[in-house]
């Protein structure tokens, strides 16, 4: 059964280019992309595998990262350099 899962990221920079992702409410959860279009499939991926992973130790996946019928996500954060 497929489950829609709204799950806060964090995108870390990398010196040598690219991100690490990681979620503070889902600590198994770490993956790298090259390029933000990769984001999507790369946070489906590692979703799935955290999933896999839950049931192979028969783990109950949290509840909380289960998004309710038409919900969106509402929450965005950058971190910028202001001139002054």
């Amino acid at each position: 059964m497929k489950t829609m899962i709204k799950i806060p990221l964090v995108l870390d920079p990398q010196k040598e280019g690219g991100w690490t992702i990681t979620s503070p409410l889902l600590p198994e959860l770490v993956t790298e992309i090259d390029e933000l279009d990769d984001l999507n499939a790369c946070i489906h991926d590692a979703i799935s595998a955290v999933v896999e992973l839950y049931e192979d130790m028969g783990k109950q996946f949290p509840a909380n990262l289960k998004a309710g019928a038409g919900e969106v996500p509402v929450r965005f954060e950058s971190l910028v350099m202001a001139e002054g």
